[in-house]
């Protein structure tokens, strides 16, 4: 007879190899999605005067194509044979729980510890399996809440590049180091959100905006980027601090043990192992 043993057994917690590598068909459909997707949010500062005017109106079509681009990548990983059936149990978990912690605060004072979840996933799981959690996770809660509508895309590739830049974090996994840089990148990244998430909305506000905080088709970028400063200062640097702030607290209290409830799971999973087969002793008969 035969037994299966499994290599990297007994892997310890602090091992900094990531658990799911992003290998290169993911690495394409991922720069894909984050070229359209910076393209999505930046294009106030980059596109003629007659572009933003005759066009601007067409942003919301970027939905239907950041959708494609998200199951694209989930393609891609499925083909490199990175989600198996382990893989999406634990990607599923991590989605359901970051969706159900929306579920809680549902952005309530910028209060979103949906993120925490996203980042311990990302970097334990890698940065591949981290970007689909996150966008996963922004989707679960949105359907939870109520909360689908032509911002969800853009959350989804924020909430998925959170979770893909947790997950290439250069600092060695299972010490002290690791808690405070996540926790700084965490705080950071709170920020970044709202930077970011406001610029789907803010070239539309027209005659709604703030005085000198509009968008102005044609201004010189330094003029918008400007107004555009203004504007987050003013009305999102209130909401994106608390964000920050709250999920860097929890990395710090509780993310040490969420860090190995996820590597324990990944461990007993196996991921990336592969299987063998070792000849049996062949019993001696009497």
């Amino acid at each position: 007879m035969t037994a299966p043993t499994r290599a990297g057994r007994g892997r310890e917690s602090g091992d900094s190899r990531r658990v799911i590598p992003l290998r290169w068909p993911a690495v394409v459909s991922v720069t894909v999605v984050g070229v359209v997707g910076l393209f999505a949010f930046l294009w106030p500062f980059v596109v003629p005067a007659e572009v933003a005017v005759a066009h601007g109106n067409d942003a919301p079509w970027f939905f239907a194509v950041l959708i494609a681009l998200l199951a694209v990548v989930c393609l891609a990983e499925v083909t490199a044979g990175r989600l198996d059936a382990k893989t999406v149990a634990v990607l599923g978990v991590a989605a359901a729980a970051g969706g159900a912690m929306r579920l809680l605060s549902a952005g309530t004072a910028g209060l979103e510890p949906m993120f925490f979840v996203v980042i311990v996933a990302g970097r334990v799981l890698g940065p591949g399996v981290g970007f689909v959690s996150g966008a996963l996770a922004v989707t679960t809660g949105a359907l939870l809440t109520g909360g689908v509508g032509p911002w969800l895309p853009f959350q989804m590739i924020c909430a998925g590049g959170i979770g893909l830049g947790a997950g290439l974090l250069p600092v060695a996994a299972g010490g002290r180091a690791e808690r405070w840089v996540v926790a700084a990148y965490a705080l950071v990244t709170g920020l970044v959100y709202g930077l970011f998430m406001n610029l789907w909305f803010w070239p539309f506000l027209g005659a709604n905006a703030p005085t000198g905080m509009g968008f102005v088709p044609g201004a010189p970028v330094s003029e918008n980027l400007a107004h555009y400063g203004l504007f987050y200062l003013a009305t999102s640097l209130g909401w994106d601090l608390p964000r920050g702030v709250l999920n860097a607290a929890l990395v710090v209290v509780a993310g040490p043990a969420l860090l190995r409830v996820f590597r324990r799971a990944s461990r007993r999973a196996a991921f990336d192992a592969p299987v063998t087969f070792e000849p049996g002793r062949e019993r001696l008969r009497r």
